[in-house]
C-alpha cells in the first residue's frame, strides 16, 4: 500500500485546483507541556491572558490579517473551555473574516499525534499555516506564500516554508537553555540542517555539519540570531510525511531534523523566509510570557497593543504616561503606577501603592502601602495591605493576605488564598487544583498559605514532559544587563534554563571597599538604578522618585551607600544620554542636577557635622562609576563643580574625598585628575579667607 502523501497525488481533491485562492490554517490550541502548570491544571494555555486578552486571540488575529479563511482549532485538554470561548467570540459572528471556524476535538498526547490525526480526517485540501495558540505576530505573511508557492510550482518537493525573525541574540524573547541553529543556503532560502545547542558549555560552541553537505552547496550561512516564531506554510504532503514517520513527535527536533536528515532518502526540502523589521513570538514558556508582555508594552506589536481594543468590551487608553488604562479605574492621590504598566476596568488602586512595570486585570483590589513590581495579576486579585508582590504570576480570584511577600517566580493559581502575614518564596507554585483539574480543598497545606488560607504546593515530581517540567523560577538574569532601562533585568523561565547567570556586567564589577556585593545587592543596585534612571527620563517629580526608591530601599533593607550607588549611576547614565543626543556636557550636568537637587540631598545626612563620610561615599561612588566611562575625568570634574555650586558638597567634603587615599588609587586617581583645579581654587580661596582675617585682626590690634 503506498504512503498516504503519495495516494493523494495520484487522486486530487475537489478544491485542489483553488489552493491559491483558498488557504487554510491549523492552529495547535494544547501545546502538549507543562511549562505553565499549575495554570494549565484548570485553563488551556491558548485562553491564559496576555496584557489582559486571551492569548488565542493574537493568533486569530494574526490569520485574519494574513487572509486565512477556513481554520481548524485543534484542542486536546479543556476542549469545552475552548470551544465555549470560541463560539461567543467575535470570530463566530457574520462579519468575522473566518468562512469556516472548526474545533476538532482529541485525545492526542503530542504534536506528533495531533498532526497523524488531522491527516486521518481529511481535512485540509491545499496549502495550509501550521501555527501555535500562542502565536503574537505582526508580520504581513503574504512575501512568505508568494515565495512558497513560485518554489513549489517550480519544485512539488518543496514541502514547508518555516518563518523566521531575524533578531538579536540577546533579545529577551529568545530561548536561554538551547539555542536553534539553522544552516541555509543563502540563494535558495533552503534549510539543510537545524540543530540545538546548549547555550552554555563547550559543547554549544559547535555545530555537527555532513561533510558532504557542505561540498555540495556554493554557500551556507550559519544562524543562530534567528528566532523560531513556529509559524510554517505548509503543502498536504507534510501530514503525510508525519503520518508515515510515527517516531516524529515534535516540530521541530523530530520532524524537520528528520526530513532534512533523510533528503537522500525522500527528497523533500524545507525552506525559509526571514523578516527582520516585523514581530513574531511564541509564548512558549514563562520567561517567554514575560518578555512577550513587555514587547506588548512597549508597542512592539503594533497593532496588536491593548489600545486597539480588538476583543469586544475592551476600552483601554494610551497615556502620555505609557501606561493603558481602562475606564472606572480606582486610584489614590498618593499611589505611584509607572510607565508600562496596564489596568483593567473597575481596578482599585489603595493609597501610598506603588506599581510598576505590572499588569493588573479587571477587578483587581489594591490595598494601602503595596508594592507590586514586574508581576501579573489577572482578574478579581484582591492583594492586602502592605503587602509585596516581586515577579510573580497571580491567577484571576486569588487573595492576598495582609503584609504578605510573594517573592520573584511564585505562581498563584486561581483561587487560591494566602493568609496575613505569609511568605511565599520563589520556588512555589500554589493551586487549589489536583491534577485533575478540580479543586480538591482537602489538599490545602497551612503551612504553605497560612493559617485560614487555601491551597496548597503543586508538585511536578511525577510529570512526564522533562523538558518543561522544571524549576519556574522567574528569576532575573543580568547577564544581558545593559545601561538602558528595558534590559536592567529580564525575566528568565525558559525550558530547563531557570539557573541564575552569573553577572558579568561592568556595573557588577562596581566595587567599593564599603560595600558588600552579594546577589541581593546586585539586584537592588540595578533594580533601584533602573527606577531612577526611569523617573528621570520621563521628568517625574524628584519627591516621586525619591519616595519610590525608599520603598523599594525598605523592602530589601538596603544601606544609604547603596542608595548613593544607584543615584550616583542613574545621574551620570541620564546625563550621558543627553550629551549624546546633542547637548553639551556643562549644559547636560547643569540641567540634571539643578532639576534634581532633592534627590541628592536625601541621600547626605552629614551637613551639620564637621566630618562629611557621606559626602565622601557620594564622590567616591561618583569616582568609580566614571572610572570606565569616555571623558569620566572630565565629568567628575563639571558634577563635582555643580554639586559644590548647589551646596550638595561643601568644602570640608569635597577637601576630605580629595585626601582619601582611596581616591588616588590606580584608575581611581586617573578619573580625579582635572578637578585638581577645583581642588586649587578651593586652596586658594581659603588661604585668601585666612589672610584677610589676618588683617581684620591687626587692624582691631
Amino acid at each position: 500500500m503506498p504512503p498516504k502523501h503519495q495516494k493523494a497525488k495520484g487522486k486530487p481533491k475537489p478544491h485542489e485546483d483553488h489552493r491559491e485562492e483558498s488557504l487554510q490554517a491549523v492552529v495547535l490550541a494544547d501545546s502538549f507541556e507543562t511549562r505553565f502548570v499549575p495554570f494549565t491544571l484548570e485553563k488551556p494555555r491558548c485562553l491564559l491572558p496576555l496584557a489582559n486578552t486571551p492569548l488565542i486571540e493574537y493568533t486569530l488575529e494574526f490569520l485574519a490579517s494574513s487572509g486565512v479563511e477556513d481554520i481548524l482549532i485543534y484542542c486536546g485538554s479543556h476542549t469545552e473551555q475552548v470551544e465555549d470561548y470560541v463560539n461567543s467570540s467575535r470570530w463566530k459572528l457574520p462579519s468575522s473574516p473566518f468562512k469556516n471556524l472548526v474545533i476538532l476535538k482529541s485525545d492526542a498526547t503530542s504534536v506528533g499525534d495531533a498532526m497523524r490525526d488531522i491527516d486521518n480526517r481529511d481535512l485540509i485540501t491545499g496549502d495550509f499555516l501550521l501555527v501555535a495558540g500562542d502565536v503574537v505576530s505582526n508580520i504581513s505573511i503574504e512575501p512568505a506564500l508568494i515565495r512558497h508557492r513560485q518554489r513549489r510550482a517550480k519544485d512539488k518537493n518543496a514541502i514547508m516554508t518555516m518563518v523566521l525573525c531575524e533578531r538579536n541574540i540577546n533579545h529577551r524573547s529568545r530561548p536561554r537553555s538551547r539555542k536553534p541553529v539553522f544552516v541555509i543556503n543563502p540563494t535558495t532560502d533552503r534549510c539543510l540542517h537545524y540543530e540545538e545547542v546548549h547555550a552554555s558549555g563547550s559543547t554549544g560552541r559547535y555545530v555537527n555539519l555532513d561533510p558532504d553537505l557542505l561540498s555540495e552547496q556554493a554557500e551556507v550561512e550559519i544562524r543562530e540570531d534567528l528566532t523560531d516564531c513556529y509559524i510554517d506554510i505548509c503543502t498536504p504532503d507534510v501530514l503525510g510525511l508525519w503520518s508515515d514517520n510515527f517516531d516524529y513527535q515534535s516540530v521541530r527536533t523530530s520532524f524537520l531534523y528528520g526530513v532534512l536528515k533523510d533528503y537522500e532518502l525522500n527528497g523533500k526540502t524545507i525552506h525559509t523566509h526571514i523578516v527582520a523589521d516585523q514581530y513574531a513570538a511564541r509564548v512558549r514558556s514563562l520567561r517567554a510570557y514575560d518578555a512577550v508582555s513587555e514587547d506588548i508594552m512597549g508597542r512592539l506589536t503594533y497593532p496588536l497593543c491593548p489600545d486597539s481594543n480588538r476583543v469586544p468590551g475592551q476600552h483601554y487608553r494610551y497615556s502620555k504616561k505609557g501606561t493603558y488604562e481602562e475606564n472606572d479605574i480606582g486610584k489614590a492621590k498618593s499611589c505611584i503606577i509607572s510607565s508600562r504598566c496596564i489596568l483593567g476596568q473597575d481596578t482599585d488602586v489603595g493609597d501610598g501603592a506603588i506599581i510598576r512595570d505590572s499588569t493588573l486585570g479587571r477587578r483587581c483590589r489594591i490595598g494601602k502601602n503595596t508594592l507590586i513590581e514586574g508581576s501579573y495579576l489577572w482578574d478579581d486579585v484582591t492583594i492586602g495591605e502592605g503587602s509585596i508582590i516581586i515577579k510573580a504570576i497571580i491567577a484571576q480570584g486569588a487573595v492576598i493576605g495582609k503584609k504578605c511577600t510573594v517573592d520573584s517566580g511564585a505562581l498563584i493559581s486561581y483561587d487560591v488564598r494566602i493568609a496575613d502575614l505569609t511568605t511565599i518564596s520563589g520556588s512555589k507554585r500554589i493551586t487549589q487544583a489536583s491534577r485533575e483539574g478540580r479543586i480538591a480543598p482537602g489538599l490545602t497545606n497551612k503551612s504553605v498559605v497560612g493559617e485560614g488560607g487555601e491551597g496548597y504546593e503543586y508538585s511536578r515530581d511525577s510529570d512526564s514532559d522533562t523538558d518543561s517540567s522544571v524549576s519556574s523560577n522567574l528569576i532575573y538574569n543580568n547577564a544581558q544587563a545593559s545601561e538602558s532601562v528595558s534590559s536592567v533585568s529580564t525575566l528568565d523561565s525558559e525550558g530547563s534554563d531557570f539557573e541564575p547567570v552569573e553577572d558579568r556586567t561592568r556595573r557588577a564589577s562596581f566595587i567599593s571597599e564599603t560595600s558588600d556585593d552579594s546577589a541581593p545587592n546586585k539586584d537592588f543596585h540595578l533594580e533601584a538604578t533602573a527606577s531612577i534612571l526611569d523617573g528621570l527620563q520621563k521628568d517625574d517629580l524628584p519627591e516621586n522618585i525619591f519616595l519610590e526608591l525608599n520603598a523599594f530601599r525598605m523592602t530589601v533593607d538596603a544601606s544609604q551607600h547603596e542608595i548613593r550607588r544607584a543615584v550616583v549611576a542613574a545621574f551620570v547614565k541620564r546625563i550621558t544620554n543627553l550629551e549624546h543626543s546633542g547637548i553639551a556636557m556643562v549644559e547636560a550636568v547643569t540641567r540634571v542636577l539643578r532639576k534634581y537637587k532633592a534627590v541628592v540631598e536625601r541621600t547626605i545626612f552629614d551637613q551639620e557635622s564637621n566630618d562629611k563620610p557621606d559626602q565622601v561615599d557620594f564622590l567616591l561612588c561618583l569616582q568609580k562609576e566614571l572610572t570606565l566611562r569616555d571623558k569620566g575625568d572630565t565629568l567628575m570634574l563639571h558634577m563635582t563643580k555643580e554639586m559644590y555650586d548647589l551646596e550638595l558638597v561643601e568644602e570640608d567634603g569635597v577637601m576630605q574625598w580629595w585626601t582619601r587615599k582611596q581616591s588616588n588609587e590606580g584608575s581611581m586617581g586617573k578619573i580625579r585628575g582635572p578637578t585638581q583645579q577645583l581642588i586649587t581654587f578651593l586652596e586658594q580661596a581659603e588661604e585668601e579667607s585666612e589672610s584677610d582675617d589676618d588683617e581684620e585682626d591687626e587692624d582691631e590690634a
